[in-house]
């Protein structure tokens, strides 16, 4: 199932400073994590979908950077994103 609407609201709302907040290197990593859960069961069924896998891929770099990024800047809300979004490092 594809992120909604409502689902990214939510996740903005949670991480973000305002609603309209998603410039946040939290709420980026928080939805592009969301994304990423999201078609991870999607391989499971379709293991030659290699068009995908290679978004997958791309979308797991783009948090890598965005994460390293949060851990250069402010390590204790780095520590915190982590936390909440069961990344391991």
């Amino acid at each position: 199932m594809a992120l909604t609407k409502e689902m990214k609201a939510e996740i903005i709302a949670k991480y973000g400073t305002n609603p309209n907040d998603t410039g946040r290197p939290e709420v980026q990593i928080a939805v592009l994590t969301a994304r990423i859960n999201d078609l991870t069961p999607h391989f499971e069924q379709f293991p030659k979908d290699h068009h995908s896998r290679v978004g997958l891929l791309k979308m797991v770099g783009k948090r890598r950077r965005l994460l390293d990024y949060l851990q250069e800047k402010d390590i204790e809300r780095y520590r915190k994103i982590i936390n909440d979004l069961s990344i391991r490092k």
